[in-house]
């Protein structure tokens, strides 16, 4: 099949240069980009389909550093006032204990729906808690691209949360860090460059005290090290839990780790919202990568515009991607929103508008995305060679009437609403105002009576949940 898309008004590339071409043609085959071209003309007759690009623009498609895509269901269920270990024992780990094989695969279905209708094409995804075949099929069937695994910890709560039963916490907690590990090594084995190559595997674990012994987390990173692949986790999420750690550790998360050999250039910490100047030196000299999920520190109250030093691992050489997080923690999966907001509040946190801005949100949220999966080979920017993964705007729609700059308008005037298309290897998932792979209403239909039963099995209930736990401090 060969395709060209012609007469574009931009293509925003996000190449080592940065090039914006205006009046450009994209030709694409075989699931790849084999020409970008500005004001180029082709005969029509050598090609399989073309389709007219006035009044389009286009970019790479996004690339989500942290999402949990079985977590869909629970949006906007937990309160928005919690502190975050409140949040995770008294009303994310009570949700996962009570979600089931076929609850998780809809909200991961319904996760990748919101993904292309919101320039969405890859993303890392912490890994299925129940059924990890599921989830690579499905990723498989709606034709994203992604990474993700099978959801790991080793250490149980000391006093588990309301509602858990001993089958639930064997479940959600693997017997020790040497178990746990000789499984996510069978499915890393077994799924990895699944779909086509669209899907890899990850030795992905929960991470951070108290869920993850110092053991998971070190042999994490090895493990991946041995068979080629990544591995992610969260760390120093909040200053709570890194307070905890020096008081019982007496050393920084980070540190903790550093110092057992357990940081590299296989490993992106999620979050490191809670992190010092030392830090930082250790995790930019083993390349470690980090996922920023900003909205998530927003909605939490992590304090990413009060403590977070991004601009300094940036300033450091670290690449730093952005993340969606959970939609119960960052409320959507939309990495516009969360472009946005990296692009501008570290501007008005120091008051200096230099900082960061729209060309290096979008970067961090294409080519860098890319880097920190180690899929910028093939993905991340329009380029001869690449995938064709890429965003469609509709430039007849008002968040671009009139526009200057397309690169400031994609971050600063666009949101979802004006994305036309999204592209994945070649095939126009999103188009016409809808996914092409689901059966949408179908699907929000299941996901609607799922939810509301996770929520009753689990008791989850403002009023009734705790919203204070001793492990906060």
């Amino acid at each position: 099949m060969r395709t060209l898309i012609e007469n574009l008004e931009f293509v925003l590339t996000l190449d080592k240069d940065n090039r914006v071409l205006r009046n450009a043609s994209v030709v694409i085959q075989g699931g790849r980009i084999a020409e970008v071209a500005p004001a180029k003309r082709y005969p029509r007759e050598s090609f399989d389909a073309v389709i007219d690009g006035s009044r389009y623009g286009m970019t790479p498609g996004f690339i989500d550093s942290h999402v949990h895509l079985g977590e869909t269901l629970s949006r906007a269920v937990f309160p928005d006032n919690l502190p975050t270990m409140d949040w995770v024992f008294n009303w994310a780990k009570p949700f996962y204990a009570h979600t089931d094989a076929r609850d998780e695969l809809v909200g991961s279905m319904l996760a990748m729906a919101e993904m292309l209708r919101c320039g969405t094409t890859c993303f890392l995804d912490m890994g299925a808690h129940n059924d990890v075949a599921g989830v690579v099929g499905a990723i498989d069937r709606i034709g994203m691209r992604g990474v993700t695994g099978r959801h790991a910890a080793d250490v149980r709560p000391a006093s588990p949360p309301r509602g858990w039963s001993e089958e639930m916490l064997a479940h959600h907690y693997f017997a020790d860090a040497k178990t746990a590990l000789k499984a996510l090594e069978r499915v890393v084995r077994e799924f990895d460059r699944a779909a086509d190559g669209r899907v890899r595997a990850w030795v992905n674990i929960e991470g951070k005290e108290p869920s993850s012994s110092l053991e998971l987390h070190v042999g994490a990173r090895k493990l991946a090290e041995k068979l080629g692949v990544g591995t992610t986790y969260h760390l120093a999420t909040s200053i709570q839990e890194t307070r905890a750690i020096e008081e019982k550790f007496g050393s920084t998360p980070v540190r903790r780790i550093a110092d057992h050999g357990g940081l590299g250039a296989n490993l992106v910490i999620a979050h490191a919202v809670a992190v010092t100047p030392e830090d930082i030196e250790l995790m930019a000299g083993a390349r470690t990568k980090v996922a920023f999920c900003p909205a998530a520190s927003v909605k939490l109250g992590k304090g990413a515009t009060r403590i977070g030093k991004y601009p300094e691992m940036i300033e450091a050489g670290m690449r730093v991607g952005i993340g969606t997080d959970g939609v119960s923690a960052g409320g959507n999966l939309s990495l516009m929103r969360q472009m946005y907001l990296v692009a501008g509040m570290f501007k008005d946190a120091r008051m200096d508008s230099t900082m960061l801005g729209a060309g290096k949100a979008l970067r961090m949220a294409t080519i860098e995305a890319a880097e920190i999966l180690g899929w910028d080979d093939e993905i991340g920017s329009i380029e001869p060679g690449k995938r064709a993964d890429f965003v469609l705007f509709d430039l007849d729609h008002f968040e671009w009437v009139p526009y200057g700059d397309p690169l400031q308008a994609v971050v600063y005037s666009a949101s979802p609403a004006s994305i036309a298309q999204t592209w994945v290897d070649g095939r126009a998932l999103y188009c016409d105002g809808k996914v092409q792979t689901l059966d949408e209403k179908s699907l929000h239909r299941e996901a609607r009576e799922r939810a509301a039963a996770i929520i009753r099995r689990a008791g989850l209930a403002v009023g009734r949940t705790p919203a204070v736990n001793s492990v906060r401090d």
